[in-house]
């Protein structure tokens, strides 16, 4: 009975991961357009704290929600994908602001999404109904 009540809070993170991922790939994106092309909102849109906050949100989510999928499913690709992102987001951070952070915060947040997107996959996959009776 817990484990029904406790599945629907895992998909619902997955998807926060999705989302969260896709926005900070815009960010990343407009913040480019907008600073680089038109010379405008380089303080808030270029703000180291800003991508601090966005990597420990990004953790969080990853660590409970692909964390606990690996845990519960015993499926590795979804946390490798994930923490692989994780790390990209992290490197992104020692490298100055620019076009080489812009870079690889946008690879890390694909593959954060994407470990989300193996870990929502596996939940609905008949494997998984099997196995895990989610």
């Amino acid at each position: 009975m817990v484990v029904r009540a406790i599945s629907p809070i895992r998909r619902r993170l997955d998807r926060a991961g999705i989302f969260l991922s896709g926005a900070c790939a815009i960010h990343c994106l407009l913040s480019i357009v907008l600073v680089s092309g038109l010379g405008i909102g380089g303080e808030f849109f270029l703000s180291p704290d800003i991508h601090r906050v966005g990597l420990v949100i990004a953790t969080l989510i990853a660590a409970v929600a692909i964390g606990w999928g690996a845990l519960r499913h015993r499926v590795a690709a979804p946390f490798v994908v994930a923490m692989t992102g994780l790390t990209f987001m992290g490197g992104a951070l020692a490298v100055p602001h620019g076009y080489e952070e812009a870079v690889l915060t946008i690879i890390g947040v694909a593959l954060v999404s994407l470990g989300h997107v193996l870990n929502l996959r596996h939940t609905h996959s008949a494997t998984c109904k099997e196995r895990c009776g989610d």
